[in-house]
């Protein structure tokens, strides 16, 4: 399988591809008959097959809708959820298939937990497909979560420079639940901290401020915005706050906190 992530028009589009050894046709009712996408799409889901169709989903109790914008079968369904947008396509490749999903999203820190999630549900469609719905698809979550973060770049952070100083931000969706982080994040933090409703602030060694906060993410952990404030040099503060995030990951994983 390969993945991307790029923007278009201002907006994060995460791309991947697999073939699939089945013939496109078969490939085509897995995306189309309820019964069939029940077998691996993420809930339930009941189309209106036509363009402007209405697409219902089911998430445990998520009665979100979306809406049909592309139909060509066998070879392209697009419908929104919410306001995301999933584009499916599906091209001969010899007797089998080559699948194309290009799924758009505001919510670029998210963007792992998608690649994520979506790598899981195709292997899931393969298993279908083979006649082995239900399998275990053998998907390691977080190994796969966090390769997307450093091959989307998600780990970067940025710097924004005003006129009072310089101010770093990293914005990370986290696997573990919110209890979890916010326990390990607190065993870690230095003796001058103060800490409240998920946020907790203190000094920098390196100078400046720095402000953690847990809020609501993509629904699979808690999301940690990091924003470091100072003035001069902000080339330590991002290489610190990197290190700062690497050691919250490593506590993670070492349990029992993270579990």
């Amino acid at each position: 399988m390969t993945e991307n992530l790029h923007e278009r028009d201002g907006r994060s589009v995460l791309r991947m591809e697999r073939v699939l050894k089945h013939p496109r046709e078969k490939v085509w009712r897995a995306m189309v008959e309820p019964e069939r996408l029940a077998e691996w799409f993420p809930g339930t889901v009941a189309l209106d097959l036509r363009t402007g169709g209405a697409v219902t989903f089911d998430q445990g109790g998520d009665g979100s809708t979306g809406t049909i914008t592309d139909l060509e079968p066998p070879h392209l369904i697009a419908y929104t959820w919410g306001t995301d947008h999933l584009r499916w396509e599906l091209h001969p490749d010899g007797e089998g298939t080559r699948l194309v999903l290009e799924h758009t999203f505001d919510d670029r820190a998210g963007a792992a937990s998608f690649g994520a999630g979506w790598h899981t549900c195709i292997v899931a469609l393969d298993l279908a497909l083979d006649g082995r719905a239900g399998a275990d698809p053998g998907v390691d979550d977080i190994a796969l979560h966090e390769r997307f973060v450093t091959q989307f770049g998600l780990d970067a952070g940025t710097v924004e420079d005003g006129a009072d100083g310089w101010r770093v931000r990293h914005e990370r969706q986290l696997t573990r639940p919110t209890d979890g982080v916010w326990a390990a994040l607190t065993e870690l933090a230095p003796p001058d901290a103060t800490a409240h409703d998920h946020v907790l602030e203190h000094a920098a060694e390196e100078g400046g401020y720095v402000r953690w906060e847990l809020v609501q993410g993509t629904g699979h952990g808690a999301r940690l915005v990091l924003l470091h404030t100072g003035t001069g040099d902000h080339t330590p503060a991002l290489a610190a706050d990197r290190s700062r995030i690497a050691q919250l990951l490593d506590r993670l994983e070492a349990g029992p906190t993270g579990r």
